[in-house]
C-alpha cells in the first residue's frame, strides 16, 4: 500500500509533513476583497409560511462554510405593529444555499403569530480578513405561525390509476416534514373488484403526504387501501397536519373515485447497459419497499451472445422498487443473467417480451407482456470526482479561488486525455444511473498529516478491476491496520510543496521548482501577489491547452497558465491514483509503481515524476500510461473508441 503514495520527493514520509490546520484560512489577503465572498447575494428565502421546526432555506451566491466564514440571516422590517431587527445564525449547505433552523424562540422575537414585511440579507464574517461582508437586501414577505392548518383545494380523482400512483393535492398549509411535523392523507371507502361482487368496505388508511411546497403535495395510492386486484374505489380523502406538541388539524373530507388497472410495463432504458448499471423499467402498478410486496419481471425471448447463436431464454428478474411507476434492475453477477453471461468479458442482446408479476401478501397479479429489446454492453468504469468544500477553499492558498470552475474543467480534460481509448467516464455529480461506481474525494489538506499529494486507500490491489466501486477518500480502517495512511483522495494544498518558498502552507519537497513559483507567485497573497477576482475574469481569454507561452508575464495570460498548470497537477494526481485502484502499476505483480525512472510515465513513483513533467511545461510531459499498462486498461475496460494515437514509453 505504501508504494501507492503520490509524492514528488524522496526520503521518509515524515519529511513531507506540514499540515497547518486552521491557519489555512488566513493566507494574508490584506486589504483585498475575499474572492469567495465578492459576489455575495441573496435571491430567495423560502418557505414564506414559517412554523416552529421549519428549516428556512436561503438561496443566493458566494456562501462559504466554516471555518472560512460565519453566516447570519438578518431580517429588518415590521411584524404587525412591531419593529423587527433579527439576526439568526445560518448554516452552510452549499455555495448557493444556507439554512436557518426556526424554533419557538425565534417566533417569540417577532411577537408570535405575525406577518413580516421587510428585507432579508446575509452577513458573513470572513475568517480571511475578519471583515463583515453583506449581500444586498432582498424584499420579503414572510408569515410566521405557531400552527398551520391544511387547506386542500383539489385532489386528483375520477380517473384510471395504477396501484401506488402518485396523486397530486393542490392547496395550502402543507407541512414540509422534519422538525415541522407531517401532513397525512386519510382514505376510507369501499372497493368493488372487477371480478364482481358488492362494494367491500375498507378501513381508514393513513398515508404520508409528500409536500414539494406549502401548496403542492402528493400521496401514493398504496395497496394497503384496496390490495392489487383491478377494480373501483369510492371514498373520501381527509388531509391532516400533525405538528409536534400540537393537536392535529384536519381539513374537510373530499370525495374521490378511482378505477384501478393491472400492472404494465411501458418502456425500458437505456437500450444497452453494462455491469453495475441500472436498467430503468417504466410502467405502472409496481409494488415493493414493504413486507410481502414484490415486483418481478419475466423475460421470454431470444438471447444472443456476440459472435454466438441465438438461444431461447425464460428468466425472472427481481428489480429494485423505486415508485409505482418505476422499478430499476442493476446488471449484476449475482442473479440468473449474471450467471448466464460473463458480464466482464461478453456482450449480448435480448429480444422478446417483459411481463410484470406483482404480489402483495397472498395475492398475485400478472400484467400484459410488452415487447422489448436491450443489450448487455461492455463493462464501464464510472468515476465520480467529489470536489469537497475544503478543496474549493484550498485554492485560496494559490490565489485561485475565483477560478475553481475553470480549474475543474482542466482537471477533467487531463483525466480524459490520460484515459483516452479506455471505457472510463469522469463525472462531477453523483451518478444516478450506476449502482457501482468509483468515488474520489478532492480535499484541501492531507488528513494523514504527511504532505501527500494523493493516496489510494482502497483495500488491496484490485487486479482486473473486479470491484468497480472503490472509494478513494475518507478513512479506511483496513488500510490503517497495515501501518500505512488510512485517509485517501487528492490533497490540493500539498502541491504547494513544489514551491521553493511554501511558507506555512506546506513543506517543500526535493522536487521543488522555480517555475512553479513563476506560475503562482503573482496570485499568492502570502508572497505579496494579488489573488484572482471577478474583475480579472471580465476579459475573456481562450484557455491554455498545451502550455505554450507559460510561464507568462501578462496577468491575463498568467491566469490562464495558472489554471492550466494546477489543473494538470491535480488531474495527473487523480489519474495516477485511479490507476492504482484499477490494478496498476504492474497489474499481475505486487508492485504499485513502474520500475526505475522513465520520462512521461504516469505510474512512476512520486520522486520520478518531476514538476515540469506533471505540469506539461517547457517540453516535458504529458504523462501517459506506459505501453503494457495501456493494453491492460483496454482489456479490462474495452472501449468502442480507437486507441489513443500517441507514443508510449515502455513499462520496464
Amino acid at each position: 500500500m505504501r508504494a501507492r503514495v503520490a509524492i514528488a520527493g524522496t526520503g521518509a514520509l515524515v519529511a513531507l509533513a506540514g499540515c497547518l490546520g486552521r491557519e489555512a484560512v488566513d493566507p494574508g489577503l490584506g486589504g483585498g476583497v475575499d474572492p469567495g465572498l465578492e459576489d455575495l447575494a441573496v435571491t430567495q428565502v423560502a418557505p414564506t409560511a414559517i412554523v416552529p421546526g421549519t428549516k428556512l432555506v436561503v438561496t443566493g451566491a458566494s456562501f462559504v462554510d466554516e471555518p472560512w466564514g460565519t453566516a447570519t440571516l438578518h431580517l429588518q422590517g415590521q411584524a404587525g405593529d412591531r419593529a423587527v431587527d433579527a439576526a439568526w445564525p445560518a448554516t452552510f449547505a452549499d455555495f448557493h444555499t444556507l439554512t436557518v433552523a426556526i424554533d419557538g424562540g425565534k417566533l417569540a422575537e417577532l411577537g408570535g403569530d405575525a406577518d413580516f414585511h421587510g428585507t432579508a440579507t446575509v452577513e458573513i464574517v470572513a475568517a480571511t480578513d475578519h471583515r463583515t461582508y453583506q449581500a444586498a437586501p432582498l424584499a420579503v414577505d414572510l408569515a410566521f405561525r405557531t400552527t398551520l392548518a391544511p387547506a386542500p383545494r383539489t385532489i386528483a380523482a375520477g380517473r384510471v390509476i395504477f396501484v401506488n400512483d402518485e396523486l397530486e393535492v393542490d392547496g395550502d398549509g402543507f407541512l414540509l416534514g422534519g422538525d415541522e411535523g407531517v401532513t397525512v392523507a386519510q382514505l376510507a371507502g369501499c372497493f368493488t373488484p372487477d371480478a364482481g361482487g358488492a362494494c367491500q368496505p375498507r378501513p381508514m388508511v393513513e398515508l404520508p403526504l409528500v409536500a414539494a411546497s406549502r401548496s403542492q403535495a402528493s400521496f401514493a395510492f398504496s395497496p394497503k387501501i384496496t390490495g392489487i386486484q383491478p377494480g373501483s374505489f369510492t371514498g373520501t380523502v381527509t388531509i391532516v397536519n400533525r405538528q409536534p406538541a400540537a393537536a392535529p388539524l384536519g381539513a374537510d373530507a373530499i370525495n374521490v373515485t378511482y378505477d384501478l388497472v393491472t400492472p404494465q410495463v411501458f418502456s425500458i432504458d437505456p437500450p444497452a447497459a453494462s455491469l453495475g448499471q441500472y436498467v430503468f423499467v417504466h410502467g405502472g402498478g409496481f409494488v415493493g419497499g414493504e413486507p410481502d410486496a414484490l415486483t418481478e419481471l419475466e423475460l421470454v425471448g431470444t438471447f444472443t451472445r456476440a459472435g454466438g447463436a441465438p438461444a431461447h431464454v425464460e428468466m425472472m428478474l427481481i428489480p429494485e422498487f423505486a415508485s409505482g411507476r418505476l422499478v430499476r434492475y442493476v446488471v449484476s453477477t449475482d442473479d440468473v443473467l449474471g450467471r448466464a453471461l460473463d458480464l466482464r468479458a461478453e456482450t449480448a442482446t435480448f429480444t422478446g417480451t417483459v411481463t410484470p408479476v406483482v404480489s402483495y401478501g397472498p395475492a398475485e397479479v400478472r400484467g400484459p407482456a410488452t415487447p422489448v429489446a436491450f443489450a448487455v454492453a461492455p463493462v464501464k468504469q464510472v468515476v465520480y470526482l467529489e470536489f469537497e468544500t475544503s478543496y474549493i477553499e484550498g485554492l485560496r492558498d494559490f490565489g485561485l479561488r475565483a477560478v475553481a470552475g475553470k480549474i475543474r474543467d482542466r482537471i477533467l480534460a487531463t483525466c480524459r486525455d490520460a484515459y483516452q481509448g479506455v471505457n472510463i467516464e469522469f463525472r462531477t455529480e453523483p451518478p444516478a444511473d450506476f449502482a457501482l461506481f468509483e468515488t474520489v474525494e478532492l480535499v484541501g489538506t492531507d488528513p494523514n498529516n504527511q504532505g501527500l499529494f494523493g493516496y489510494d486507500n482502497s483495500p488491496g490491489k484490485d487486479t482486473g478491476n473486479l470491484r468497480l466501486y472503490d472509494r478513494l477518500g475518507g478513512v479506511n480502517a483496513t488500510t490503517q491496520e497495515d501501518g500505512f495512511p488510512g485517509f485517501g483522495g487528492v490533497f490540493v494544498r500539498s502541491l504547494l510543496g513544489f514551491s521553493q518558498h511554501p511558507g506555512r502552507l506546506a513543506t517543500p519537497v526535493p522536487g521543488a521548482d522555480p517555475v512553479f513559483d513563476q506560475v503562482f507567485d503573482s496570485f499568492r497573497a502570502d508572497r505579496g501577489g494579488e489573488p484572482i477576482t471577478s474583475t480579472d475574469l471580465a476579459a475573456s481569454l481562450p484557455a491554455v491547452t498545451d502550455g505554450t507561452g507559460c510561464p507568462a508575464k501578462d496577468r491575463a495570460q498568467q491566469i490562464q497558465c495558472a489554471i492550466y498548470v494546477l489543473g494538470n497537477l491535480v488531474g495527473g494526481t487523480l489519474a495516477h491514483e485511479i490507476g492504482h485502484s484499477l490494478g496498476l502499476a504492474n497489474p499481475y505483480q505486487q508492485d504499485f509503481h513502474d520500475p526505475g525512472d522513465a520520462p512521461r510515465r504516469l505510474m512512476d513513483a512520486g520522486d520520478a515524476r518531476p514538476f515540469l513533467e506533471r505540469a506539461n511545461l517547457l517540453g516535458q510531459g504529458p504523462e501517459v500510461f506506459c505501453d503494457d499498462e495501456y493494453v491492460y486498461l483496454r482489456k479490462i475496460l474495452p472501449s468502442p473508441d480507437p486507441a489513443a494515437p500517441i507514443p508510449r514509453p515502455g513499462c520496464s
